[in-house]
């Protein structure tokens, strides 16, 4: 999902009020379940918690307040709770967490978090009538205690004394073959869908094609960044538009909000900082350098919209914030979830001394009398981390200023967005894509032809970025 906030000088106050807001809204998604609802939820996080924490849970809210203390919830991660609502058929609450059910049912392929056994489980129980019911458990009466048993705690049972199991259905086939032979297309449903996950292509292969095939998959994985993680990363994106004394930055909106559409188009969980101060752009970067969500990610980007010098960037507060310390908060010790992953950075802010702009152009630059001189002496590689897998990319060389339109917003990230648009799909890897960019955003000039501007990327990557082509068709 994409979220965009606005980011007040309050310390630590805006994330702890973005905390408690989103615990409000766990209490109104608790507030329309009933008991029924619970033991839902309870039955679907079977393989999310412990038993004995389930057991020790009465409300839903207490489900989300562990699934919260275990990291397996979160503001910027409530994919695992829209899940369970859409399987336990709550769609009309998903509104409560920005999902719509056709979203949910879309992202599913490659974001599920509740396996398809457990998902077979419960669509089993809502097809089991009480007559059915009642006739299953007087043929496993032996197995079963002596209580009144729901659908869910019928199977529930079962579980626990592994009769039944993901790979083992025999009694479950039994039951259903005999009591309700409707709930079998089920069963053989799940088992097409798990047989699906095996890769088919290898089993009709003689053993010197499969120790081929093998060589030259492992060629391509050691030369390609894998990309077939939980999900594809976060994308932070740090939008600057007032300032305290500097100029207001007109037209950066048009840029974040393109980077938003293209960055989700790709997979990446987005979320944009307006107007953000020092201070909680160290909030920010602390943040996400802890943030647990990395471990299941494939990438990580960060987008800065500011104004800046050669080798620092502005916050609203006009405080310099070295570009080189930005990218420190990721390295493979600050940062364990990215090791050996690509971690990427877009600045669109000057690098050099400002050049008068006409009435439709601006620069995102300082004069040179600003400039700070422990910054300028600094080469652009010394900008990034001394190890592997970074990628920066500038709006434009050392010593140049960077051009935004007040409406249509920068030259180069509009071209950074429009790449990616034409050339993902053709599976082009990032560093051929911003070639491209630089190529398009030199040939641009000003209307008196008298402007003009090179972005250049510095990066240590190892291997080739591809990204996966995007199911749906791009559209803004």
């Amino acid at each position: 999902m994409t979220t965009q906030v606005q980011v007040p000088d309050l310390g630590t106050g805006w994330e702890e009020n973005c905390s408690m807001n989103f615990r409000r809204t766990l209490l109104v998604i608790d507030e329309n379940l009933g008991v029924q609802d619970v033991e839902a939820l309870k039955f679907l996080c079977r393989d999310r918690l412990s038993h004995k924490k389930l057991e020790e849970c009465h409300s839903a809210f207490e489900i989300f307040d562990q699934l919260l203390i275990e990291d397996q919830l979160s503001e910027e991660e409530p994919f695992l709770l829209a899940e369970l609502l859409y399987t336990s058929k709550q769609k009309s609450l998903l509104k409560h967490l920005g999902y719509t059910k056709e979203q949910v049912q879309s992202l599913l392929p490659t974001q599920r978090k509740i396996s398809l056994f457990r998902n077979l489980l419960y669509e089993l129980s809502e097809g089991i009538d009480s007559e059915s019911l009642q006739r299953m458990i007087f043929l496993q009466r032996d197995a079963l205690p002596k209580a009144e048993m729901t659908s869910l705690s019928f199977l529930t049972h079962l579980e626990k004394q592994d009769r039944i199991a993901e790979d083992n259905l025999t009694i479950l086939e039994d039951l259903c073959k005999m009591v309700a032979p409707r709930l079998m297309e089920k069963i053989n449903t799940y088992k097409r869908e798990k047989a699906s996950q095996v890769d088919q292509e290898t089993k009709s292969l003689h053993p010197e094609e499969e120790e081929l095939v093998s060589r030259f998959n492992g060629m391509l994985e050691a030369a390609v960044y894998r990309m077939d993680r939980k999900h594809r990363g976060y994308c932070v994106i740090v939008n600057n538009q007032k300032f305290h004394s500097l100029g207001e930055r007109k037209g950066t909106r048009k840029d974040a909000d393109h980077l938003c559409c293209v960055f989700q188009w790709l997979g990446f969980k987005v979320k944009v900082y307006d107007d953000v101060t020092e201070k909680c752009l160290e909030e920010v970067l602390e943040k996400y350098k802890s943030h647990p969500g990395h471990t299941d990610g494939d990438c990580f980007v960060f987008c800065v919209l500011t104004h800046g010098i050669f080798g620092a960037v502005y916050s609203t507060d006009e405080f310099l914030i070295p570009i080189r310390k930005i990218m420190s908060h990721f390295t493979a010790q600050q940062c364990p979830g990215l090791a050996h992953k690509p971690k990427l950075f877009f600045i669109q802010a000057c690098q050099g001394e400002h050049i008068h702009p006409s009435v439709s152009l601006e620069a995102d630059a300082l004069s040179s009398e600003c400039t700070h001189p422990s910054v300028t002496e600094v080469s652009l590689q010394h900008s990034i981390p001394v190890e592997a897998d970074f990628l920066l990319g500038l709006a434009t060389v050392p010593g140049y200023v960077s051009f935004r339109h007040v409406e249509k917003g920068s030259w180069y990230i509009q071209s950074l967005c429009n790449h990616l648009k034409e050339l993902v799909p053709r599976q082009e890897d990032i560093l051929s894509i911003l070639t491209a960019v630089n190529n398009d955003v030199s040939q641009q000039v000003d209307k008196y032809g008298t402007k003009k501007q090179m972005p250049q990327p510095a990066f240590t990557l190892r291997k080739k970025l591809v990204f996966p082509v995007p199911e749906e068709v791009f559209f803004l």
